[in-house]
Formats: structure tokens, sequence, C-alpha cells
């Protein structure tokens, strides 16, 4: 975990600790290139040297591609789903594709929605397709308990989005929704950069039937001086290499806290409890350097 992506769980473990609540682990492992067991693991193993403990066993997506399978056909047989023959280089040069969120690319301009049987017949010889979620006409408005109301036409400002892949693993999108309601997960605390998906997951969960629906808290991200993410940027520091160096869990825990507006000086998981308050949150990118990092945590 780099100090970026581990500032947000350690946030949301605040959260779930200060209000009594119950903390999860969940391993979104579906990228199967990326993700290798040893790697969650390691992510354990950092949670734990900072002294972040979980109230139940790790929940691992590789593991449930059956339950993702059944709900997909729960969502076909409502008529909500089609297959798509594109790639994204063909939905990016389609004429009428303006861009749409950074993690859906290009909206897509319905290229497939509309296919005869022998279309789709004939380009299922020839290309495996993803399946893609007709959104309903309308605003999707979330109310979220850091950036307030955000609001999008998921249908204009999307379109139809994958919810499984052409290689047969789920989108992020459904995953996390069956999993969200499959844990009875009431509150989700995660980096603002995925404030964008929230709607479309809001029209999963209403296709499927799913309720109550959980609060979201998206909180603002680690950037370095260049505007990247943290986690993202070449050379940024790891908790497991902070560990091997030596640095007490105190004073990483100090720096994530400092970034968080949580009070100054090194720190355990346990005494930042009390001072925890989600209102007191920064809502703007915490924007730091290398050498700000190595400053305080004397590396």
């Amino acid at each position: 975990m780099h100090l970026g992506n581990v500032r947000s769980a350690l946030l949301g473990w605040l959260w779930a600790r200060s209000s009594r609540g119950t903390f999860l682990i969940r391993m979104e492992d579906l990228d199967r290139q990326r993700c290798r067991p040893e790697f969650a693991s390691l992510i354990l193993r950092d949670l734990e040297w900072l002294g972040l403990d979980w109230d139940e066993v790790p929940l691992y997506q590789s593991e449930r591609t059956a339950l993702y399978d059944a709900e997909l056909e729960r969502l076909r047989a409502a008529g909500l789903l089609f297959e798509c023959f594109c790639s994204r280089q063909e939905i990016a040069r389609a004429a009428s594709a303006p861009h749409g969120p950074l993690d859906e690319g290009s909206v897509y301009p319905g290229t497939c929605a509309s296919l005869s049987d022998a279309e789709r017949t004939h380009r299922r010889a020839l290309r495996t397709p993803a399946i893609r979620f007709r959104p309903r006409a309308g605003t999707v408005c979330i109310d979220d308990l850091l950036q307030g109301r955000f609001c999008q036409d998921v249908r204009s400002d999307v379109g139809d989005f994958v919810i499984r892949r052409n290689d047969g693993v789920a989108s992020y999108q459904l995953a996390v929704v069956v999993d969200d309601h499959a844990s009875r997960i009431t509150h989700v605390l995660r980096g603002d950069d995925l404030l964008a998906s929230t709607p479309r997951q809001r029209l999963l969960y209403e296709a499927l039937g799913y309720e109550p629906l959980p609060a979201y808290a998206h909180v603002p991200l680690v950037l370095g001086t260049d505007g990247k993410r943290l986690a993202k940027r070449e050379g940024a520091f790891t908790v497991a290499e902070l560990r091997e160096a030596g640095v007490p869990p105190e004073r990483v825990l100090g720096l994530l806290a400092a970034w968080s507006g949580l009070g100054e000086g090194p720190v355990s998981a346990a005494e930042l409890v009390a001072r925890f308050r989600l209102e007191d949150l920064p809502r703007a990118p915490i924007v730091t350097s290398e050498a700000q990092i190595r400053s305080a945590l004397g590396v």
C-alpha cells in the first residue's frame, strides 16, 4: 500500500471505530494480470503494522464470480443488458463520442445497442462481447457526506456502461454493488476519484432491488506537486518500504493524520479514534512532495 491509499484505509477505519461500527476488508482482485495472492497478504500485513484491525474474514472478489454472474442474469432477464462488440479504440474514434468519466473513457455512442439477432450472431463469431447496462433516463443525485450533492445524467454523460468485460470478468461497478449489498455495507469511504462512478452504482442498486443504499463519503486525494495521485507516482513510498527502513508506525500515522486535519506528530491508530470527526476532514486535495514526506518521516 502507498501512503495515499493507506490514508483512505485509515480514515475508513477511524470512521468505523469512532462510530462503533464494523470495519470490513475487501480485496478487489478481479484484475487477474495485476492482482496476485502475495499482494493481498502484503496489504493485510501493512494494515496490521499500522494497528488497523478488521471485524470479519476478508472478502476476495476473485472467489465470487458465480454470484456476479447470477446477478447479471437477473439484469439480463429484465431486459437491461446487451452485448457490445466494440473496442475502446472504436468507441473513441466515433464522431459522436464526447469524453465521459475518466474511468469509463469516451461516452458510449450506442453502436451495439440495437443490433439484430443475425448481426449479434455474426459478430459473436469474430469477437467475444462485453456486456453493457442500459441506464434509465434522468438525473441521478448522490448526497455525499463530504462533497455535497453530486448529480449526473448517466445516460447522456456516460452512456450504456460495461458490467462484464469481454474476458468474462465482472466490472468494478457491478462487483462493488453486489458485494456492498451482500456484506450489508451501510457507509462507504473512498477517494473522490470514484465519486463520478457512484451514480452508475446507484442505478445498479435500483435495478437489482437492493435496499438500503449506503451513505458515501469521498475524500480528496493526496497529490504530488505534479498533480498526479501520490499512489500512482513513480517512486511514491509504500508502507512496506517504510517498515523495512525502520520508520515507526506512529510516525507514518502522524503524517497521515496531519494530511487529514487530525493533528501533528507521532500517534497510534487507537489515539486517533477520539480525534476523528468526518465533517472536519479536508475538502480539497492534499499536495505534497517527496522532500516533505522524507522530512516528516525522517528518511
